[in-house]
């Protein structure tokens, strides 16, 4: 019997870092940084900058259940960034680099949103993530893929 994979998409800000914190877990078979949220599946790093678009910078992570949970994920995710942040995490400002948890099913998004609950009581502010489901993702540029990995640097504010 041949197991199936399973997928999570966070965006957490600037989708160097998001990834390279993903991708050395174990049970995290892949990662793949991309564009989603807005509008088109057809978009470039350039029209997603100029806040046209509304995507958000994300991760999709294509990973092993039996080896890693999703709830597992979500608190990956929580700990890589500061979910109170509003469009912006670090140097990196705009709408591309809000926090995001795109689920895939109804599974995903009960478990995302018994999370941020859970999250929210850590903060004395509201917590700005959203919870929204998968749409319009569209892979990165080439060069964007395992960027930290490849000797980029950790932030994408030039």
């Amino acid at each position: 019997m041949q197991f199936k994979h399973m997928k999570a998409m966070f965006g957490a800000g600037c989708f160097w870092s998001v990834e390279e914190a993903f991708r050395i877990i174990p049970g995290v078979v892949s990662t793949e940084v991309g564009y989603a949220g807005g509008k088109g599946n057809n978009v470039n790093y350039e029209e997603v900058c100029s806040g046209d678009t509304g995507h958000a910078e994300v991760v999709l992570i294509t990973f092993n259940p039996k080896k890693i949970s999703y709830s597992k994920l979500l608190e990956i995710f929580w700990g890589i960034h500061d979910p109170i942040q509003v469009n912006r995490q670090g140097p990196d400002v705009g709408y591309q680099y809000r926090s995001v948890i795109f689920y895939f099913d109804d599974s995903q998004k009960r478990d995302a949103e018994k999370s941020l609950k859970k999250e929210q009581k850590k903060y004395g502010v509201p917590i700005a993530t959203a919870i929204e489901k998968e749409s319009t993702y569209c892979k990165a540029e080439e060069y964007h893929q395992k960027y930290i990995m490849k000797g980029g640097k950790a932030s994408c504010n030039f």
